[in-house]
């Protein structure tokens, strides 16, 4: 009874109450529905086939989607408080005092957030790109205002606050450029090895299936190094970020099936001895 009599008491506001979180809910429901769907289409679209457009508008509604979510919720709380006559201007006054000593407390967490703002401002990378930041190197599964996620090669998953990056190495930005040396042996013929080598990349360049990868003509720089073992040479492929490894690893079969089938030899490390005879006199 004493609930049902409180329960009628404040009938007015249990209604306001409900009805509030009923409406929020159902406008996050909404919000989220159309942001992914607008995204899927976004990223789906012909016409807009720019990978980099596309993980640009999945990281930005993923952060903005989490900013929008924080400020629902503290408006939704205050919201519920004054439908019930509870005063918020005390608890405004606290949080602030309470949000100044922490930001004193806190800076550390503060320079993660105003680095992970600059991050999505400045666009330094996106969600999918491959990066190396603070000396770890792996693929961005999310971008966060505090912390930005990687996943390696290894499937390991690193957080890196964004306040520790110094500097952003984005590998996948717009094309890559691949830089592959070729070692033969001391005493091949070197014109033919230039020959056979720029052949290859002809050939990759026009390839039906590594053609559409291929920004840029790929180049023959020349020999490379003069090494212990052998002289290598030194190809640079441009290419579409996504194809970056599959088409080094192409291009590095090929050349060892051509080389096997032109005798150009590729070389191994090796030692040379000289012996000294008892009398310590070098021959």
């Amino acid at each position: 009874m004493d609930v049902l009599g409180w329960l009628g008491d404040y009938q007015g506001e249990v209604i306001r109450s409900g009805a509030v979180i009923a409406v929020s809910l159902l406008a996050w429901w909404l919000v989220v529905r159309l942001g992914d769907r607008a995204v899927e289409r976004y990223q789906s679209d012909e016409d807009l086939a720019d990978r980099e457009r596309s993980q640009r508008v999945s990281t930005l509604w993923r952060a903005g989607r989490r900013a929008v979510a924080i400020v629902a919720i503290v408006i939704l709380i205050l919201t519920v408080l004054l439908i019930w006559g509870i005063p918020v201007t005390p608890l405004v006054a606290v949080a602030s005092a309470v949000g100044l000593a922490v930001g004193f407390g806190a800076q550390a967490f503060v320079k993660d957030l105003i680095s992970g703002f600059f991050i999505l401002a400045e666009r330094q990378f996106d969600i999918g790109d491959v990066v190396r930041l603070a000396g770890v190197s792996g693929k961005v599964e999310d971008i966060r205002l505090r912390v930005t996620v990687l996943r390696d090669l290894d499937g390991i998953v690193h957080y890196i606050p964004n306040g520790e990056i110094t500097v952003a190495s984005n590998i996948t930005q717009e094309f890559s450029k691949v830089v592959i040396d070729v070692p033969v042996a001391y005493g091949s013929d070197l014109a033919r090895v230039h020959a056979v080598l720029s052949d290859e990349l002809a050939s990759f360049d026009t390839d039906v299936e590594w053609a559409p990868a291929t920004v840029q003509p790929s180049e023959l720089l020349g020999v490379d190094q003069l090494g212990d073992s052998g002289i290598v040479f030194r190809a640079v492929l441009t290419l579409d970020p996504d194809q970056r490894w599959p088409a080094k690893r192409e291009f590095l079969r090929r050349i060892a099936v051509r080389f096997e089938a032109e005798g150009i030899v590729i070389p191994f490390p090796q030692i040379r001895v000289h012996m000294t005879p008892a009398g310590g006199e070098t021959p």
